[in-house]
């Protein structure tokens, strides 16, 4: 059986391996971001089986299939205990929560060889799934808490123009043209932010629609936004997002 793993924390993706290689499947390859598994995928043949995280260092994994279609089974792992059950049973997507238990592994690649013999196909909704993600999270953040020297300042997110990665950090900007360094990540805001006011736009910025001075059509299909007073560097909505953007904004 030809499987592939997708984690970006190496150590849990090399004890996935091990734990497989102990009921003699062997891994053919362990990717570690979106951006890795989209070139993986577009230049191999699909393994029969994906073991998927849901959130990559890059983005959560969802984005590899709006670039690939995917043509492997797939089983999540996650770590989105109090939601996992309810949006992976709906989609009749076999799912691990982290950490991975070694029995439980291996029931989930008995019931995907069990599909397989019966000649059964999972049905994959990503937009259900994500959907269903979205709404579990009852209540969405309100204010961030930032350190100046040794004080430390709230943030309403109203005062918030726009999240961004920058060296491997995450940032706020505010309505006031200043920028703080906060500790979440962009993944991590994903399930923070209310989607109706704050959009991802690209692999490095999250935007709030209410910050938008004007969208400006750019090259390769791709729109560009400024914002307020936000003038760091240039937001490029990436042409993967454009429809999502475009239906965010409609």
């Amino acid at each position: 059986m030809k499987v592939v793993i997708i984690e970006d924390e190496k150590p849990a993706a090399r004890r996935l391996g091990r734990m497989l290689s102990e009921i003699n499947i062997e891994p053919i390859a362990m990717l570690h971001s979106v951006e890795e598994a989209v070139n993986w995928l577009h230049t191999h043949e699909h393994p029969e089986l994906l073991f998927l995280d849901i959130q990559l260092s890059d983005g959560l994994s969802f984005e590899i299939f709006e670039e690939v279609e995917v043509k492997s089974a797939i089983i999540f792992t996650t770590a989105y205990d109090e939601y996992a059950l309810k949006a992976f049973k709906l989609n009749s997507v076999d799912y691990l929560l982290k950490p991975i238990d070694s029995d439980e592994l291996e029931n989930a690649v008995n019931q995907y060889k069990n599909l397989q013999a019966s000649n059964g196909n999972q049905t994959i909704n990503i937009d259900q799934i994500k959907s269903l993600i979205s709404s579990s999270q009852k209540n969405y953040k309100k204010r961030f808490t930032v350190k100046i020297g040794q004080h430390l300042k709230m943030i309403s997110v109203d005062a918030i123009e726009c999240f961004y990665s920058e060296n491997k950090a995450t940032h706020i900007h505010t309505i006031n043209n200043r920028s703080y360094l906060i500790e979440d990540s962009l993944e991590q805001l994903e399930v923070k932010l209310q989607p109706e006011i704050f959009c991802r736009v690209s692999r490095k910025y999250f935007v709030n629609i209410n910050a938008i001075k004007d969208i400006i059509s750019y090259s390769n299909s791709r729109l560009k936004i400024t914002l307020e007073s936000f003038s760091e560097s240039e937001i490029i909505v990436s042409r993967e997002r454009v429809k999502d953007f475009k239906n965010w904004i409609g």
